[in-house]
């Protein structure tokens, strides 16, 4: 009988623990999807005027209203469009009455098209800020020839054409030709119903093995006696 206790012990903490981590990764999927639909009401809210401070934790996804100017000046980076081809993504300069400069993603310039992404005028943009983490220390720098950026990074496009470091993605099109790419969640994962399942089958497993070989040692110790 005492052979026993140790491999009960391990069993019955190694189930216990297995099952805490599937409830857990319950509990996470609840609140992925309660922020989901939180991030999909911001996308479609009514638009206020661009606050005077931004950060990304309280105010990425949040509807805002632009009144002002394509300055001309624009970043490009690599992109595509699902069955239509590759193009560019135009990050462009707008400059509000006030002087701010912030960047504004018109969305892709699909390549062999027609498009006029720097030519000044005045505009309206409705969009949603947003801090896309696309970049991280495997982005090259841009091209050195074309100038073609490899991703969204909005510190480092900021600073080069002299903006704010704040994103608006048009809701709508802007024209010129650029096909406008508006936020949505598609992009945001929620395996967590995935993860819970494989914590709570990995507990099942764990309770069969155990009981497979408690078996043994019983019948192990039913031979010796």
């Amino acid at each position: 009988m005492g052979r026993m206790i140790g491999p009960s012990l391990v069993g019955v903490f190694g189930v216990l623990i297995l099952i805490t981590l599937g409830i857990w990764q319950v509990q996470r999927m609840g609140w992925k999807e309660a922020k989901l639909a939180q991030i999909s009401a911001m996308l479609v809210d009514a638009p206020v005027a661009l606050p005077a401070q931004v950060t990304p934790e309280a105010d990425r996804y949040r509807g805002v209203v632009l009144k002002g100017a394509y300055t001309g000046e624009a970043a490009f980076k690599l992109d595509s469009l699902q069955g239509q081809g590759p193009g560019k993504r135009v990050i462009a300069v707008f400059v509000m009455p006030d002087g701010r400069r912030v960047l504004v993603d018109r969305g892709i310039w699909l390549d062999g098209t027609d498009a006029a992404p720097n030519t000044p005028h005045d505009a309206t943009v409705v969009g949603n800020l947003d801090w896309p983490q696309e970049a991280d220390s495997y982005t090259p720098p841009p091209d050195a020839k074309t100038g073609l950026w490899f991703a969204r990074d909005v510190p480092a496009m900021a600073k080069a054409l002299g903006a704010e470091p704040i994103l608006i993605v048009a809701r709508d099109p802007t024209g010129d030709g650029i096909v406008a790419m508006p936020l949505d969640t598609l992009a945001i994962s929620n395996n967590h119903w995935q993860y819970a399942v494989t914590w709570f089958s990995l507990a099942a497993v764990w309770f069969v093995m155990t009981g497979f070989l408690l078996w043994r040692i019983r019948q192990q110790t039913a031979k010796a006696g």
